[in-house]
């Protein structure tokens, strides 16, 4: 882990991603991207020929603000990279991501609920939707970064695999222990016990070449995916819960939503997501 993506908005929220964010480039050798987009409209950029004076005051003003922010002593000693962008497009963090060859986004959140959740979304489901590398959501000030158990939730089919080699190989770096865990839906989508252990099977057949991990792995019965992964995450005193997620767009996720995004919004412990 070489670079990480922090965008901030001067929230607490942001602030508790920022010092995640310092903790885990401390202990990578990392350097931190902070990202900052203004709330600059078309409208007032597009009319900089009338009032270009008022356009340059409000990006110094934004820009004065954000180098006030980043002057935390939680920052001492790591190498902090300030960028800003002039519109506020959450694709966009992708994009500053994929230019930087950012290895991970830390973002802050308070999570959403009800009609708001579902008409409106957040900030930081726009961001896993449209990121290609792993988001890491907090909601509140973990302090020093130890994941020591982490809650890797699966479905053991093969297109999961890629984002399955790519945690354990982060969190084989941080000697996290983790676990991996199914769950077994009731009605049309529930599986015998039989059906599950021959994905496994053929998924660590394929991932690892070895059945040596089968033992790290929990079924879990439960009436949706989200409740059986949170109480999993509980049961086993993880630190952290890891999905992989498809970001869906458009109708896809307006009917099927994501998983990735609701356990991000409703759990308390901090979510990692990897697209697959």
């Amino acid at each position: 882990m070489k670079k990480i993506i922090v965008p901030i908005d001067f929230s607490e929220y942001s602030e508790y991603a920022l010092k995640a964010a310092a903790s885990l480039a401390k202990k990578n050798n990392a350097e931190l991207l902070v990202l900052h987009m203004l709330e600059m409209s078309d409208i007032m950029l597009t009319g900089a020929g009338e009032e270009p004076q008022k356009v340059i005051y409000f990006l110094k003003l934004a820009e004065q603000r954000f180098e006030k922010f980043l002057k935390k002593d939680y920052l001492n000693g790591l190498k902090v990279t300030p960028i800003v962008k002039h519109f506020k497009v959450f694709s966009e963090v992708n994009d500053v991501a994929r230019t930087n060859k950012a290895d991970l986004i830390v973002m802050g959140s308070h999570g959403v609920s009800g009609a708001k959740e579902f008409f409106i979304g957040s900030n930081t489901e726009r961001v896993i939707r449209n990121a290609d590398v792993p988001v890491l959501v907090v909601k509140n000030d973990i302090g020093e970064v130890n994941f020591d158990i982490v809650l890797f939730a699966c479905d053991f089919s093969e297109e999961s695999i890629e984002s399955y080699l790519k945690a354990s190989k982060m969190f084989n770096a941080m000697d996290s222990r983790l676990y991996l865990v199914h769950v077994n839906l009731p009605n049309d989508r529930f599986k015998s016990s039989v059906e599950i252990e021959k994905n496994v099977v053929n998924f660590f057949t394929k991932a690892e070449r070895n059945l040596e991990k089968m033992e790290d792995v929990h079924y879990v019965c439960d009436y949706s995916v989200e409740d059986g992964i949170l109480n999993s995450a509980n049961k086993v005193g993880a630190d952290l819960i890891v999905i992989a997620t498809h970001g869906r767009k458009g109708l896809a996720h307006f009917f099927q939503g994501s998983v990735g995004e609701d356990v991000a919004n409703h759990a308390n412990l901090p979510v990692m997501t990897f697209k697959i």
